[in-house]
């Protein structure tokens, strides 16, 4: 019998081998990834994109997107096949129509624990809340003007609102007129704009004064500083809709904002065919450590998602590589 040559073996070793890999490459294919136009989405969707790409051979790339228009094209076209970053609240009925309907899949949540890591609120420094426990609440926030000085009105409590033009000034007009804070004593402040909103809260904190103010997570801000969010009401979904929501509504009734749900949702034909990707996607769950790290470096550094994706997976093996396995982690990690 005629023995083949170990060289033989070792080309068809080869040859298989690339064969496979160029089979999983084909099977993930083209894959496009929702990049919202907001720091945390931007930074999720490039960390989801360097991995996909480098992790598991996808001809990953990032499409500009928006909560509502994103959410539309993937439910009527299945395009684009990822949105690393949904806020369900404005788009839920639409999108889990599309599940029902088998062309959308929720892949599950973004953050650790989003009851309380994301969404609006009406926050106060911790250290407020330490001196005094009563203000965890709006009623005891109501009694204690005094510790939220208004600096252009001293003899009034200050609520620091949203700027003119953002839904939220709405909300935050109508949910001081629905808890009576002028009646408490507290004047509500137009910031002029997201900077000073932000710069506001950020001056009082850095003073160890009181404040009480709007604001969002995840941001940078709410990552930077050590803030609580206030108990306001519970939340009531048609109150809200038909009033708190609603310019200068005449009769608005104590509420609160609703818990936002933030998920991760994909096109069902990329889930059915990509289960190794959609074992990454499933988890990759960031904490809120990790994802206020990548935000502040933003911030302080005035970076984009991509250079934000960079930094955080040169910077933070630990945290992102629980989410893949060993051999893909060592061909992101490579790729670096």
């Amino acid at each position: 019998m005629k023995l083949v040559k170990p060289t033989y073996f070792a080309a068809m070793t080869i040859a298989l081998s690339t064969l496979g890999t160029g089979m999983a490459q084909a099977q993930c294919g083209n894959v496009t990834i929702s990049e919202m136009n907001w720091a945390s989405a931007q930074a999720a969707a490039r960390v989801d994109e360097f991995i996909l790409k480098h992790g598991y051979g996808c001809d990953a790339e990032t499409v500009p997107g928006d909560t509502v228009p994103t959410a539309a094209s993937m439910t009527e076209k299945g395009r684009p096949d990822i949105a690393p970053e949904l806020w369900m609240n404005t788009v839920k009925e639409q999108v889990d129509r599309a599940v029902g309907e088998g062309r959308l899949t929720i892949v599950g949540d973004v953050l650790e624990d989003p009851a309380q890591n994301a969404g609006e609120g009406w926050w106060i420094p911790r250290y407020m809340l330490k001196s005094n426990p009563e203000l965890a609440t709006i009623e005891g926030v109501k009694k204690n003007p005094g510790l939220f000085k208004d600096p252009e009105d001293p003899s009034k409590g200050r609520v620091v609102g949203c700027p003119a033009g953002w839904a939220c000034q709405i909300i935050t007009a109508n949910l001081y007129k629905a808890f009576d804070m002028e009646g408490a004593g507290f004047n509500l402040v137009d910031p002029g704009s997201g900077a000073a909103l932000a710069g506001a809260i950020k001056k009082a904190y850095n003073r160890g004064e009181g404040v009480l103010a709007y604001y969002w997570a995840p941001t940078s801000l709410i990552a930077e500083l050590d803030l609580v969010r206030v108990e306001l009401a519970p939340y009531n979904a048609k109150e809200f809709e038909q009033c708190i929501g609603v310019a200068n509504c005449p009769d608005p009734k104590p509420n609160g904002f609703a818990v936002s749900e933030i998920k991760t949702v994909v096109a069902t034909e990329f889930a059915q065919n990509n289960p190794e990707p959609m074992a990454y996607l499933k988890a990759r769950v960031w904490s809120a450590e990790d994802f206020g790290k990548v935000l502040t470096y933003m911030e302080a550094e005035q970076a984009d998602g991509q250079a934000a994706a960079q930094w955080f997976l040169k910077n933070h093996e630990a945290a992102w590589s629980k989410w893949v396995p060993a051999d893909v982690a060592a061909k992101v990690k490579a790729a670096l």
